[in-house]
């Protein structure tokens, strides 16, 4: 059964938003465009793949296995065509990294140098939550991104820390535990949370201590956008978690309380991840040298320490 690769991304791009306008919007293109080629898909496969519920499109069962074959195919297409890219002109072309939203602080520094070094190289950061980075790289769509360690990170997956610091309750000057320099999980039991939402890999980490701890959290809020999450518990809405490069940007200090996570302690490492085994082109080899060279490894390995790719060697500038 032939199958058409561009009905085949947009069904993917609209049930990874469950959008139809948003999936026009992200593919530059407009949403009845979108709504015929999902139809099309719909008719090659012989079944319905998604289901609309007002604005929102949601997957059937069958919608479900299409999406993540779906993935994989479209990993393979994107992987044939670096490596034939590659092949044709080193040093030309293209790469995306995918970086968490949290993530992107740390990269300026790293682009520029890449940039200056590169400039026929053209580079697209996609901002995507730890978790959808780990599975888009996992499956091909994406060749190299950054993520937060531990996570669940597959077997599939190379990693290289390039970042370690802990983390930080933020919370109004009321907060009861306010005054203190650090701050139990267990003594947050009652106090109202502000959680990143679950795409975040933080998350996910605060939420698996808490049950550890057994404590239940009382999370009365959630926010993609952590300067909102600060405001939100400056205007006394409850107590919330960042990681400490994010304390400076914090205004105004003084209306807030900060305590460093205690028992347990829980850090936010920064990884890069790519795919084990798999070809690794010359522009994502040149990403990753270059950001060993600028960012090296807080709390870890040194700046300037060798690179790890196995198996791959990595360009000079």
């Amino acid at each position: 059964m032939p199958i058409d690769i561009r009905a085949l991304r947009y069904f993917v791009e609209t049930a990874r938003l469950q959008s139809f306008t948003g999936a026009a919007r992200s593919l530059f293109v407009t949403q009845s465009t979108i709504s015929k080629m999902v139809r099309q898909l719909e008719d090659e496969i012989g079944k319905p793949l998604l289901v609309r519920d007002g604005k929102t499109a949601f997957l059937t069962d069958v919608g479900k296995v299409v999406y993540e074959r779906g993935l994989e195919a479209l990993g393979v297409v994107h992987r044939l065509t670096l490596e034939v890219a590659d092949l044709a002109a080193l040093g030309r072309g293209q790469l995306t990294v995918g970086l968490s939203p949290m993530a992107n602080l740390f990269f300026s520094p790293a682009v520029s140098t890449f940039r200056k070094r590169y400039p026929n190289l053209e580079l697209n950061l996609a901002e995507h939550g730890g978790h959808l980075i780990e599975k888009m790289v996992a499956a091909g769509e994406l060749e190299v991104g950054a993520t937060v360690l531990p996570g669940e990170i597959s077997a599939s997956l190379s990693t290289r820390q390039f970042a370690k610091y802990p983390i930080w309750a933020v919370g109004p000057p009321e907060a009861s535990w306010a005054g203190s320099s650090t701050v139990q999980l267990r003594a947050l039991k009652d106090e109202p949370l502000i959680l990143l939402t679950d795409e975040f890999s933080l998350t996910h980490r605060i939420r698996q201590a808490f049950v550890d701890a057994r404590p239940h959290p009382k999370v009365v809020a959630q926010s993609g956008h952590w300067e909102f999450l600060a405001s939100m518990a400056q205007a006394g809405l409850g107590t919330t978690f960042l990681p400490e490069p994010f304390l400076s940007r914090l205004a105004p200090r003084d209306k807030l309380s900060l305590a460093r996570l205690t028992e347990p302690e829980i850090d936010w490492a920064l990884a890069h991840i790519w795919l084990a085994g798999r070809y690794l082109s010359h522009a994502a080899r040149a990403w990753l040298s270059t950001c060993n060279e600028v960012l090296g490894v807080h709390g870890g390995l040194p700046c300037g320490a060798p690179a790890q790719l196995t198996g791959e060697v990595v360009p000079s500038a």
